[in-house]
């Protein structure tokens, strides 16, 4: 046997040896979560496939248990309607604006809870406030607060004879919006900003200290070393939003049962289902939520699981 031959296999077995290694811890961790995972599964497989079930079937209105198979009918039809591809747009709408006026507020909220003063800790305690109040509750304080008679905001409004004073906010298209928009981000603002906060409580002080002595501005260091490193932190608590935002229904039921340029996916499917007595069309609908919902996530995972991580390299 010449010599390299021995240096290749003397090489190679502490690379069979680690990949062994980490198979059996694989193995190990896979065995661990296994129970967890099947009961996750069988909780969260029935109702999906009741729904699914459901949802290719078309049931009387008259005649109660009476059906019929009519297998992606539903779906079809669902696909077809104007009101869904207008609850889709409007949801998305909502998610989009109020998950980015979440993220800047968090992110401003977390910068300034992380500094050093008087009262920090009564503050952070502060903070959860708003998020542990339940969202029908937020909603219909919100609801009250622009009430065209007696609520707060219209009567500042109309005092300082600013626009909107005289408006009925939630009759109106667009102001009905707002409205909900405000109402989410006041009471989820604060859920981003922890995330963010524990991203900046893990950042080393050394690395703040290296850039001073390298001469960076506040400014530098925030955009070149801050946000870079809260990165994985902002990109994750924008996915949850996200996720919950393109599921809303609470919000536009209590505010505006989905009147006024407000509806919602999540709403629409609960009106066929419950109010219309539509089982068929309405679990068509929820089905296509879901389907909306985990597309959306299956992209972001796609495109910014690397930043989640944070493993994604930079390229030289």
């Amino acid at each position: 046997m010449t010599i390299s031959r021995e240096r290749e296999l003397t090489s190679a077995a502490p690379v069979r040896h680690s990949r062994s290694v980490d198979a059996a811890a694989r193995r190990t961790a896979f065995w661990f979560v296994a129970p967890a995972l099947t009961l996750m599964g069988l909780v969260a497989a029935f109702p999906i496939g009741y729904a699914i079930w459901l949802s290719m079937h078309q049931y009387s209105v008259r005649v109660s248990g009476l059906s019929r198979f009519v297998g992606f009918k539903n779906y079809i039809d669902a696909l077809a309607s104007e009101a869904w591809w207008q609850a889709f747009g409007q949801t998305f709408t909502f998610a989009t604006i109020s998950v980015s006026l979440e993220v800047l507020l968090g992110v401003g909220m977390a910068l300034l809870l992380n500094l050093a003063f008087r009262g920090r800790a009564l503050m952070r305690s502060a903070l959860l406030v708003p998020y542990a109040i339940l969202t029908v509750v937020s909603a219909i304080t919100w609801q009250a607060m622009f009430d065209p008679h007696l609520g707060l905001i219209t009567e500042v409004l109309r005092t300082l004879g600013m626009p909107g004073g005289d408006t009925i906010w939630l009759a109106e298209s667009g102001y009905a919006m707002a409205v909900m928009i405000m109402a989410d981000v006041w009471k989820t603002a604060p859920f981003v900003a922890l995330l963010v906060l524990a991203g900046l409580q893990v950042i080393s002080s050394d690395v703040y200290e290296a850039s001073a002595l390298d001469g960076a501005t506040k400014l530098q260091t925030f955009f070149f070393i801050t946000l870079p490193l809260l990165r994985p932190a902002i990109l994750l608590a924008a996915i949850l939003r996200l996720l919950d935002a393109l599921r809303v229904f609470d919000l536009p039921f209590v505010l505006t049962r989905g009147a006024n340029g407000t509806g919602s996916m999540s709403l629409l499917a609960y009106q066929q289902l419950r109010e219309s007595r539509l089982v068929g069309e309405g679990s068509a609908l929820s089905i296509l939520t879901f389907l909306t919902v985990m597309v959306v996530a299956v992209i972001y995972l796609r495109f910014a699981g690397g930043n989640l991580r944070g493993t994604t390299k930079e390229k030289i």
